[in-house]
């Protein structure tokens, strides 16, 4: 039975929804991506120019390997340093993830993307395109073997920031760079589901809110290392809620 949403509950009884991206959207984004490769190719295929000199067919054969080794290396950087996005995925708000919702592992993206060879066959990503279509959760080969699934990333939320963080003094604004970098970092659903976490908190059992809020600090921590001093005396719950009045600043 197909899905269209990703639902993940936590052991604490708490669930989050993510919406699957369906093939005609996460086609469009391939669309995109291939165009930059394109390019790449064509630069690609400029400096292999140079080994004609030596023979038309070495610089044939170092242009489809250059060429073979940057298409799979661009996925892997690009959705390891963009956290599951590619520029194609950026520009329509697409992204990685891990099935279960876990954070996204490097072994997961390589493996994703090496299985591109297999997706992309016999043209076109055709059993790519075929698996997503046959798969309940709309995963190619690739999200298959790597246990992720793409979703659409969701906009942040507008809280009522002074009613969940009620302003006052934030040490996390005292360190400008961390705070910058926190902020370029947070992504919609982590930030949406600390909104969540922090406007029904009286709705949770304390045993459950003490470890949801340990969960997020220590995902908002992994962001950005502030001292210790910054921190010193700050219960999860506090950082969370510092957390929040960071992002939202600006707005």
């Amino acid at each position: 039975m197909k899905q269209s949403a990703l639902i993940i509950e936590t052991p604490e009884g708490v669930t989050f929804s993510h919406e699957l991206a369906t093939p005609v959207v996460r086609a469009f984004a391939w669309i995109l991506d291939a165009m930059v490769l394109a390019l790449a190719s064509a630069i690609l295929t400029q400096i292999a120019g140079v080994l004609r000199l030596v023979g038309p067919d070495w610089a044939a054969a170092a242009g489809a390997l250059a060429f073979f080794v940057f298409s799979i290396a661009y996925g892997i950087v690009c959705e390891w340093r963009w956290r599951g996005q590619t520029i194609g995925k950026r520009l329509f708000r697409l992204r990685v993830i891990d099935a279960h919702g876990l954070r996204l592992r490097l072994p997961q993206v390589v493996l994703r993307n090496l299985m591109r060879v297999f997706d992309s066959l016999p043209l076109l990503y055709l059993v790519g395109g075929a698996a997503c279509l046959l798969s309940a959760r709309l995963q190619r080969l690739g999200d298959l073997v790597a246990n992720t699934v793409v979703v659409r990333e969701r906009p942040w939320e507008e809280p009522d920031i002074e009613r969940i963080a009620p302003a006052k003094y934030n040490s996390l604004l005292a360190w400008p760079h961390l705070a910058a970098r926190l902020r370029a970092s947070a992504e919609p659903e982590a930030v949406a589901a600390a909104v969540r976490a922090v406007t029904h908190r009286g709705e949770y059992d304390p045993a459950a809110r003490v470890e949801l809020f340990r969960l997020l600090a220590g995902h908002f921590r992994a962001l950005a290392a502030y001292p210790a001093e910054a921190l010193e005396g700050m219960s999860d719950e506090e950082y969370v809620r510092c957390v929040l009045r960071v992002i939202y600043r600006a707005q």
